[in-house]
């Protein structure tokens, strides 16, 4: 029995009903990439082209360097690597006994010089008490001259009548003579002991000065004892802790450095083409890379006051020899806001890449461009 051969117009039917399926495809996949394309194209209109990125961003904190005041052997390290210590917490202490023995002398050199001022306050008051005394009896003397004097004039004339002789003139002469001396002699005791409290009122003074340099000396004792004992100035956490029992350190050792974790910032350095438009208070969003998959929020905090290259060691220097230029960095502080879970993992020094939506100084740079336009 034969059997009939696929006619060539079945065929061609298969075909036709084939390109309008594949024709449909292509148009649906053009529609969807339209849609996308402007979905991203509005989201970049009205979002992306505000947004400054970078991964040149790293978490930081004030950490705070400890070290000695003084010098001595430590005695005793009162915290371990990595804890968790509070604003005023004890950190290490130092042999105490050459400042204790330096504080005792300075309480006694103190103690002798109020004795000093005491003794000489109590010469001060005999001497008022001498001076008074003095001034006393240059004022018998003088009342006594006075009486001498009286005798030899009402005497002369009945001397020249002969009513007296002339020996009890010259007895009178003579104590009239011998008066002038006494009060003479009382009158420089008086001047001598006028001078003699003005000497020991100057040395009440020196005295006093003396107690004044002796309570600085004591005050600089007890701060020298005191700074034995070294206190974290700030709450955080212990680390790079170089310090051991029995080592002798020197003022500026550095022993630990303190690290105030729950104070982390992020420190972004952004390039000079993307800092135009950032102003404080703009948000950001960061990308931590200890955190896959989790986003952060921060605020812009603040600007350098200059490019990272004007604070390096050795700044470059562009007015000599050949010239190319580099684009450079402003340092940028971002303020993170995060709950204490999240500021538990946040370590100084972790990889950062921080986007800064800069739309809220669209206005503002129009209002730049219209100042520098010239018509």
């Amino acid at each position: 029995m034969a059997v009939a051969a696929p006619t060539q117009g079945g065929d061609s039917n298969s075909a036709t009903q084939g390109k309008p399926s594949r024709r449909r495809l292509l148009i649906i996949v053009g529609i969807v990439a339209a849609v996308v394309a402007l979905a991203w194209g509005l989201r970049w209109w009205t979002v992306g082209r505000f947004v400054e990125s970078t991964d040149d961003a790293y978490l930081k904190a004030d950490s705070v360097t400890i070290a000695p005041k003084v010098s001595g052997y430590v005695t005793d390290v009162l915290v371990e690597d990595n804890q968790a210590v509070a604003a005023g917490a004890p950190l290490a202490r130092l042999d105490t006994r050459q400042y204790q023995a330096s504080l005792d002398q300075s309480k006694a050199t103190l103690d002798a010089r109020a004795a000093d001022i005491q003794r000489a306050e109590a010469e001060l008051r005999q001497q008022q008490a001498n001076a008074d005394q003095a001034k006393a009896q240059a004022e018998v003397s003088r009342v006594s001259l006075q009486h001498a004097e009286d005798d030899v004039s009402r005497y002369r004339p009945l001397v020249a009548t002969g009513a007296e002789s002339a020996e009890r003139l010259a007895s009178l002469v003579s104590t009239r003579d011998q008066a002038r001396a006494t009060l003479a002699a009382n009158q420089a005791a008086a001047r001598s002991a006028a001078t003699q409290i003005g000497a020991t009122q100057a040395q009440i003074v020196q005295a006093r000065a003396q107690m004044e340099a002796a309570e600085a000396q004591l005050n600089q004792s007890k701060l020298d004892m005191n700074d034995t004992t070294l206190y974290s100035p700030l709450a955080g956490r212990v680390g790079d802790r170089s310090v051991r029992v029995g080592q002798y350190v020197q003022p500026g050792t550095r022993l630990m450095t303190v690290v105030p974790v729950q104070t982390v910032y992020l420190e972004a350095n952004f390039k000079e083409t993307q800092v135009g438009r950032m102003r404080v208070g703009q948000p950001a969003t960061l990308h931590v890379d200890a955190l896959k998959g989790t986003d952060l929020h921060g605020v812009v905090e603040s600007f350098s006051p200059g490019t990272g290259a004007q604070f390096a060691l050795l700044p470059p220097e562009n007015a000599t020899g050949n010239f190319t230029k580099i684009v450079q960095r402003v340092p940028v502080r971002i303020r993170i806001d995060t709950g204490p879970e999240t500021r538990k993992v946040l370590l100084p020094g972790l990889s950062v890449t921080v986007d800064v939506d800069t739309k809220s100084a669209t206005d503002e740079s129009k209002r730049i461009a219209a100042e520098n336009r010239h018509d």
